[in-house]
């Protein structure tokens, strides 16, 4: 029976711990772009950091979650070290909610209604409900709201299996003798400090000592120890997340630690202290599972108004016990910290950001090729050639960061989003090629000093105008996300293709009547196949932002569904033909 009741305790426990995992993350999944734009706004006014502080980690369940990915957003430059002050006291406070929901097991009156505030009688609703959810229903979001309850549900029959299992042992000499040597102040904030920074969850912790203390072994002077401890061993989770992360970063784990041993180191003498005068006449009472939430929330509220007017003072002391290394002169262009893929959502986000701007210098550094095009300038030449290089590395970290990504737990929103950027990354990549392509071209006319005949300068003045409009078209729908202005670039994409084909049918006629020469001929072609790629790229986008908005990736369907007899293309297609003279 003994063992028996052991492996339940270690099974009530794995239950919660999966239980708490499967609830944070469906949380996270639902609150999807929420928190990055609530991110955004953190400013230092102490009382809206607190706050937002406070529902991330109400939102996620998990003060650690919540203070992995502060380490994340200043690793990856979102966010400043000073702006996370009042954001990792604000977790400090939201994560006792979970405590004061685990204590409902501790539920003694006999009156159904009263009892049914008890998790173990009303968990296996929830758990009904969300199999209804998760197994009946088509969307996204009911089916997250399913998991999430099914999770809550996990966790409060791992709570009550713990529960049931400490009634055989307390009977037991052994246990008495374990809860005896708990009762020696240090040793119980070290066991608990210990034991939290093994399972990296508070929450369980709480979960466990309040299991005991069904028992009635267990009393106040030997919980709030134990309670110091535990939120001293939370810090585990961001002390290891802030490995190989920069200054910053490693300062907001810092941070978070430093806030709770100096709680602890202030806390414990006081405790002591008073306890020894007999000026806390409930310590020795037995402790309760609504008592250990009670403790539990009045200490980080203690804590949280203690340093929340000494921030600046905590500010300094971290800055100089994790100091500034030398910086790396190399400019980074994507810094996205994989610490961020424990919030997709987040990290969608920034890479949504970091795609928009690799679409906005494929179409600037394309702009300065046509610039030069008929007038070479060496400056702007290496100009190109070096936004080139950012736009190849900006694709090659995206595309390694993506992947992964692209594998987590997203809502239909988030994965639609990943897709997107996916196909059209690659595109982005090679108009960079293209404008390094023309600036090549408009070197050699420069070093060759090739000039082309009054017909030949104006249809190609042309087919750049055109090769402009729908660069700065295909931008800007990518950049707004709109769907109309997306549908506007294939039409312009077959006149351009039109064009081309009909100035070098001019040529052809320049070159028979002698008013060219073949080696123009080379160089016109080089221009003109150029632009026809970029407006072929300029469509892949715009495709992949239609299609991907309706759930199907299918671009030969679309584009052969878009030409055949639709009418608002063939309006578009007859604009763009007149505004061009094709």
């Amino acid at each position: 029976m003994e063992l028996y009741a052991v492996l339940s305790l270690i099974g009530g426990l794995a239950f919660f711990l999966f239980g708490m995992h499967t609830m944070s993350a469906s949380l996270s999944k639902m609150a999807s772009g929420g928190l990055e734009r609530t991110l955004k706004r953190v400013t230092s006014n102490p009382i809206l950091s607190l706050l937002l502080g406070i529902v991330i980690t109400v939102a996620m369940q998990s003060s650690s979650a919540t203070t992995v990915m502060l380490v994340g957003l200043v690793s990856s430059g979102l966010m400043q070290f000073s702006q996370t002050i009042y954001v990792i006291l604000g977790a400090n406070v939201g994560t006792t909610l979970t405590a004061w929901i685990l204590s409902l097991s501790g539920i003694q009156n006999e009156a159904v209604w009263v009892q049914m505030l008890k998790p173990s009688h009303f968990s296996p609703l929830v758990a009904i409900v969300g199999i209804v959810l998760l197994m009946f229903t088509k969307t996204d979001k009911k089916k997250t709201i399913g998991t999430v309850m099914i999770g809550f549900a996990l966790l409060m029959f791992g709570m009550a299996l713990m529960s049931d299992s400490v009634s055989p042992l307390a009977a037991k000499p052994e246990f008495q003798q374990v809860l005896e040597r708990l009762a020696n102040p240090y040793l119980g904030l070290v066991v608990s400090l210990g034991f939290t920074a093994v399972v990296q969850s508070s929450a369980a912790t709480i979960g466990v000592l309040q299991a005991i203390s069904l028992s009635g072994g267990m009393s106040y002077a030997m919980a709030i120890p134990m309670v110091m401890g535990l939120n001293i061993g939370t810090c585990a989770t961001s002390l290891i997340s802030c490995i190989g992360a920069n200054t910053n970063a490693k300062r907001v784990a810092v941070a978070h630690l430093s806030v709770k041993i100096l709680g602890a180191l202030v806390g414990l003498p006081v405790f002591l202290i008073l306890h020894r005068f007999g000026l806390l006449p409930f310590a020795s009472l037995a402790v309760t599972p609504w008592g250990i939430a009670l403790i539990h929330t009045v200490y980080n509220l203690i804590l949280t108004l203690v340093f929340l007017p000494l921030s600046k003072p905590l500010t300094l002391l971290v800055e100089k016990l994790v100091r500034e290394k030398k910086k790396d002169e190399r400019e980074e262009v994507f810094t996205l910290d994989e610490r961020l893929l424990r919030v997709p959502s987040i990290a969608i986000a920034e890479c949504g950001n970091k795609t928009g701007e690799m679409c906005t210098l494929a179409r600037n550094v394309l702009q300065q090729a046509f610039d030069i095009l008929f007038d070479y300038k060496k400056e702007i030449a290496a100009k190109i050639e070096e936004q080139e290089n950012t736009i190849d590395l900006l694709e090659d970290k995206l595309g390694s960061y993506l992947v992964p990504l692209g594998t987590k737990n997203l809502s239909v929103a988030d994965s639609r989003k990943v897709s997107e950027m996916l196909h059209t990354i690659g595109d982005f990549e090679r108009l960079g090629d293209h404008a390094v392509n023309l600036m090549k071209v408009s070197r050699e006319i420069f070093e060759k000093g090739i000039v082309f005949s009054d017909d030949a300068r104006r249809e190609l003045r042309v087919a750049v105008l055109a090769a402009s409009e729908i660069l700065d078209l295909t931008e800007q729908a990518y950049r707004t996300g709109d769907t109309e202005l997306a549908r506007q670039v294939e039409p312009l994409e077959q006149v351009i293709d039109r064009l081309i084909a009909t100035t070098k049918d001019h040529h052809i006629d320049r070159l028979v009547a002698g008013n060219c020469t073949i080696e123009h001929g080379f160089i016109l072609s080089d221009i003109l196949t150029n632009i026809e790629r970029i407006s072929d790229h300029c469509s892949n986008v715009a495709v992949a932002l239609i299609e991907l908005r309706h759930n199907s990736f299918e671009t030969h369907r679309y584009l052969n569904g878009v030409k055949a007899g639709n009418e608002e293309f063939e309006r578009q297609y007859a604009y763009y033909a007149e505004k061009y003279g094709v």
